[in-house]
This record gives structure tokens, sequence and C-alpha cells, in this order.
């Protein structure tokens, strides 16, 4: 879901730009307007280098369906042209029963998304997944019992705020996640109010860590701005945010509309070499061929004259401006050229594990579903075999990515 815009004028696609805020609308109620969630969040991008425009509707208590025909916050979406919309539901209903939930809360969550991208075809949607109560949610503990205690009311909390994302094909802001484990690890640092309920500033900035890494996907550790925190609090606050998002990015649905790269390459003998890609959601591509030649082709047959190993970047694009780059070798020889990434890298099915074959290289793994939908992605250590888990597909998009950029792509079926 990161959205960079390159300057690729090797590939003639874009011309300079001068750097724009990232403009953020936040709509929720009170757990989004205690200690001012949208300017703490702008406050901290702006100390680790990136600028937001933040705006805000949300009114005490307020519920997706009263937001739905609220004329305030309609005429934010309407503004359009915001590259993320935050979407925090009241603080109870999520954690209600399925039922309750299906039928007041998820319509309404459909509807705010469909009218942000009629308005903001780029955005990206953000559900903030909030936190249970201190003690859970004596209110309905009788009628509901899983929300007596806060892990049964956050575990509903979760499940509610992944079904959004997934539903709406929509990132989730894990902060309720991230308030478990200060809960678990750190329980010296208070983040509720007195009331058991609202969070404290601790709260409020462990949520616009929270925040920042599903926007940007990289840590806030090291953020000069701390709010009105002890340097050590906010230290703490900001690893785990961000190790929390950054850990769990596919869990999260982080990156769901981002294009993926997936070139294909084909040796055809005396210098020729046809590529052709796979890739999902990607609109425009940008091919760099290794040898000053460049290509803005789906698919098309290049000659090699000479001799050598030639590294090939390829860029997958979508219309928002969002990119994803696969970098791999080709080897030409006086045989031809031999595809180096494969004779380095395969993947296979075997007794019902999948076995990355990887001569010694370490890097990293990435598989996904035909939808492009990341289903795994695992660090891979040096060594000439590794073992994982056979994933729920019945195909797959393999990337296996060495640490010096080299790599390689592939399709494999499975058996079911």
């Amino acid at each position: 879901m990161y959205r960079i815009l390159p300057v690729l004028l090797a590939f003639g696609l874009l011309a300079p730009l001068h750097a724009q805020p990232t403009r953020v609308l936040f709509i929720g109620n009170s757990y989004t307007g205690v200690n001012n969630l949208p300017e703490m969040t702008r406050q901290l991008a702006l100390s680790l280098g990136d600028t937001l425009a933040v705006a805000s509707s949300s009114p005490g208590g307020y519920t997706f369906q009263q937001h739905s025909t609220n004329a305030a916050t309609q005429g934010l979406i309407d503004q359009g042209n915001w590259d993320f919309v935050v979407l925090q539901e009241q603080s109870q209903l999520p954690s209600f029963p399925p039922s309750q939930v299906a039928s007041d809360c998820l319509p309404y969550a459909q509807a705010l998304v469909d009218s942000i991208r009629a308005h903001s075809p780029c955005a990206e949607p953000v559900f903030y997944m909030t936190w249970g109560r201190q003690n859970g949610d004596a209110q309905n503990c009788a009628s509901w019992p899983p929300v007596c205690t806060y892990e049964g009311m956050q575990q509903q909390l979760r499940q509610s705020y992944l079904q959004m994302s997934e539903d709406n094909s929509a990132a989730c802001a894990p902060a309720g996640m991230a308030w478990k484990r200060v809960r678990a690890e750190y329980p010296a640092i208070n983040l509720y109010s007195s009331d058991g309920s609202h969070p404290t500033v601790a709260g409020t900035y462990l949520v616009a860590c929270t925040m920042y890494s599903t926007f940007f996907g990289t840590s806030t550790v090291g953020a000069s701005f701390i709010s009105s925190l002890d340097a050590g609090t906010a230290a703490t606050l900001q690893m785990v945010a961000s190790s929390v998002v950054l850990d769990s990015i596919d869990t999260w649905n982080i990156g769901v509309n981002d294009p993926v790269a997936l070139p294909e390459h084909e040796d055809q003998g005396n210098g020729n070499v046809f590529f052709s890609e796979n890739s999902v959601n990607a609109t425009a591509h940008s091919w760099d061929l290794g040898d000053g030649s460049t290509s803005m082709e789906t698919s098309f047959t290049h000659t090699y004259t000479a001799n050598g190993t030639y590294t090939v970047t390829y860029v997958a694009m979508d219309d928002c401006g969002r990119t994803d780059t696969n970098t791999f070798a080709v080897n030409l020889s006086t045989t031809g050229i031999s595809d180096l990434p494969n004779e380095r890298f395969s993947l296979s099915d075997q007794a019902g594990v999948l076995v990355l074959h990887h001569a010694n290289r370490a890097g990293l793994l990435e598989l996904f579903d035909l939808q492009g939908r990341k289903l795994a992605m695992r660090a891979i250590p040096a060594g000439h075999q590794t073992v994982l888990p056979l994933p729920d597909a019945t195909v797959l998009l393999w990337r296996f990515q060495e640490r010096d950029g080299h790599g390689d792509t592939g399709v494999l079926a499975l058996p079911r």
C-alpha cells in the first residue's frame, strides 16, 4: 500500500516531482479526537521526514452508520484527493455478536469505503482497529459473555476489523494489537484514562506510531517527536507499534492493492530473450534490460549483441503511481543465454511441503495467490535447500530476492 512516486527518468515515465504532502482523513469518534490523534500523527511523521496534511471528523460516540449520513463527514470525503482515509467504528460495536456486526456495522463500512473510492480513486482506506476496555465491557457482559474481559473483547474487535479490511480490500492499522502487547510486556506504561476506555497521551502516541508504520511501511523507532512522554516510554511505544505492524503486514492486509512485479523470461537462443510479465494490479511496465536498452511493452523479444551477464530491472506500476520492482540476471555465453536465476533458484512441492533450492544464497521469499494477495514472506538463510509449510492454495506465484538485488520469480501448481 505504500505510495512511492519514483523519478524514473531512465524509462521516461515521470518528470521530477515536487514533494507533495500525504493527505490523510480521519473518520471516527472520541478515540480519534482525544489527544488529537490526527495532529499527533502529523507531528510524528514530520519528525521522521514525511509531511502530512490531516483533517478529521470525530464526533463523540459516532458509528459508521451515523458517519454515512453526516454532512461534515461526507463533505470531507467529497473533497477528494486523499491518500489515506482512516475509519474508526464506535468503540464497542465491532465487539458485539457477529450477527449484529453484520447488520449494524459492515454495510456502513462498505458504504463509506465506496464513497471514499468514488471521490478519491487512489485513496487507501485504513480500518483503525481499536482496543478492548481495560476490564472488559461491563455494560454488555451479561448479554454477550465474550466481552466480559479485556482479552475477550479485544479478540472480537480484532476479528471484526480484519473482516472489514478483507471485505473491502483495505488495510487495517492494528492499534488494538499494539495495545495488547504493551499491556502484556510493559504493564508499567498506562495506556488508559481513568474511565478505563479512552487513551492517555501514551495510548494515543502508540496509535500514532501504528498509523505511521501502516501508511509508510517503515519503523517509527528513533522519531524525535515524543509528545509529552519521557524518552524511554516513547522509544518503547515506537518499537512495539512498528514491530506489530511490520512483522505481520499480510495479516493486516497492508499493500493489498499494490502492484506485484512478476516478470518472466525465456532463452530463445542466439542471443534472443523473450521477456513477458505476469504481474498483478499493474497498468504500466518498464524494463531496463541491462545493456542500455529499455522497453515499456508487456511482452517482447530482445537481442543481446555481446556475451556477458546482464542485470534486468522490471518495474510494475498502477494508475495511482504505486510501484513494485523486480531485478534479476540473464547470462549470455557463447552457447546463448541461460537464465542465471533458474540455475540458482527453484521452488517445488515435495511430499506436502515446499522446497526452495537456492544454491547457498540468502534472501527474501514471497508467496502470492493468483489475485496478487501475499500469502507469506520469509527471510531465507544461506543454504542449499529450505523446507517450508505448504500454503493453502492451488497455484502459487513466488518471488525470491537476494540481498544483492538478484533473484527470480515463478509459478507453481500445487496438487489438491
